[in-house]
Parts: structure tokens; sequence; C-alpha cells
């Protein structure tokens, strides 16, 4: 199938009352997990590449799997850039096929985020791609972007307001307690700040940084109106525990694929609890 964009699979989840994962893929078994968890659910999917998947895997590497993925799935499927904050990386994504880019201007003041994020809407629309943004900012490290915990701002629902009707992105990345990366402690959501963010703007909602996040705050997050949720260290805790259980028990294997393969089931399970946990399965 052709990978469709954020549009055209999140305004379905709007009306349709729930979310769509997003997933980070940083090699093949992860997207093969992404991808098979979609077909066998049978749930839309947002495949995401980071910039430091691409930094790692290479820009060509990275859309050529998820092309060749989803040209094998009979499931809407988007390639999605996860926190592009350089103009120039976020423009490159486009041109080798990307259907859906984030920009992450979130570090910036509001009125250079909103005119930097207009232009990449302004680009992005005019080749059929859909756009994400942030505001606010969301603590932990992802890959190359970190935030300490000190730095950690919630997103001003009046300022969500401006910054969506100036920009007219496609979905917006809010920040109401999450975090990348691991927790230590359990993660206190504002759900009244969620609801005010909804309420002024007329764009779907992005949770970033929702491994670990307890299953029953998840729920109550989409029936406030988040469409998209971010998952990635849940996927990289599992697959790496499976490949580090595997080599314990086999410490003279030398056959890569006996690893991989385990740890790539792993995942799936994870993947396919999530759909089911965020309500996409059955919808594609």
């Amino acid at each position: 199938m052709k990978l469709v964009t954020l549009r055209d699979i999140l305004g379905k989840a709007e009306k349709g009352g729930y979310a769509v994962g997003a997933f980070n893929a940083n090699n093949m078994e992860i997207v093969q997990a992404i991808i098979e968890s979609a077909v066998e659910e049978r749930s839309p999917v947002i495949i995401q590449a980071s910039q430091g998947a691409i930094k790692y895997a290479g820009l060509d590497f990275i859309v050529s799997m998820v092309m060749t993925a989803a040209e094998s799935a009979d499931v809407p499927v988007v390639l999605h850039l996860d926190h592009g904050t350089d103009f120039s990386q976020v423009m490159r994504c486009i041109r080798h096929g990307f259907s859906s880019v984030m920009y992450d201007g979130s570090r910036l003041p509001l009125n250079e985020n909103i005119s930097i994020t207009k232009k990449v809407v302004e680009v992005a629309r005019a080749v059929g791609v859909s756009v994400e943004a942030e505001l606010g900012k969301i603590g932990g490290t992802e890959d190359d972007v970190s935030v300490d915990e000190r730095d950690a701002l919630f997103t001003d629902p009046q300022e969500a307001k401006i910054f969506v009707e100036e920009t007219g992105v496609d979905a917006l990345a809010v920040a109401i307690g999450t975090a990348h990366g691991v927790y230590k402690g359990e993660p206190k959501l504002d759900f009244p700040r969620l609801r005010k963010i909804k309420e002024l703007t007329d764009v779907p909602i992005v949770m970033h940084g929702s491994s670990g996040v307890p299953d029953a705050a998840i729920r109550q997050a989409v029936e406030l109106g988040v469409s998209k949720i971010n998952i990635d260290t849940d996927i990289r805790q599992a697959f790496v525990r499976s490949a580090v259980a595997y080599m314990k028990e086999n410490p003279d294997n030398i056959d890569p694929r006996k690893i991989l393969a385990p740890a790539k089931e792993s995942a799936k399970k994870i993947i396919r609890e999530k759909m089911r946990l965020f309500g996409s399965s059955g919808k594609a």
C-alpha cells in the first residue's frame, strides 16, 4: 500500500475516539515488527525515524526499509520524521519520500517557533506531506534531543491556540507531564491542561514520552482527545532484553538471526498490546 499522511489517519481517529500508535524504528527487525503487528491487528500505523536513527542507519536505508514494508501491507502506513530540529533535515526527509514530518521548535521563543513551522508547513503542504509541531518542552532524552527536568515546560493552552491558528499544522505535540526515556516514578499527567488545549485547538493532539505511562492514564488521554501516541523506550527494552537473554542462554551461538528473531517477536508483543490499548486495532 502507498504511504499515507497523518491527515489521512488522525482525522478518522478523532472521530472514532481512538489513537494511532507512532513507533520508532531503529533497524530492520523493528520495522518488520511494527508492520507485522499492524497487519495482524488490522491497525493503521505510524513508523517514525528520529534524527538518531537516520544518523545510524542512513536516510536511504530507513526510507527503503519502510517503503518495502508498506508495499506488502494492506493497512495504512505513515513514514514520519520524529523530532526534526533542523529545517534542512526536515526538507531532506520530505525530498526522500517521508509522508509526514515533525518540526520541533519547542526550544525557540514562540514567535520564532511559529515562523519556522509556517515555512515547513508551506513546503510540506505543497507536496502532500503532513506536519506535526511541538509547543512546550517535553523532558527527558530521545536520541539527540535532550531536555533537562528543570527546563521542561508544560504547554500553555492559549499559546497552543495561537500556534495552531498561525501555523496550520496537522498535529500538535504537547507537554502535559510525560517524558522521554525511562521514568523514575509514575508520571502524573495534567489532564485539565490537556482538556483545555483540545477545547482551544481544532487539531489532533500528540503525546510523546508515552512508554511507561499507566494504561489508565493512556485511556484517559485518548478520551480527552489525544490521537497520536509515541512509543519507543518500551520497544527498545523488550527487544534488548530478549536479545540479552538469548545470548546468556546460548553463549556459543554465532548466528545473529537466532538472536534477533526472538527479539523481534518480543517487540511485536509490546506493539500489539499498545495498539489494543490505544483502540486502533480493527480500524484499518
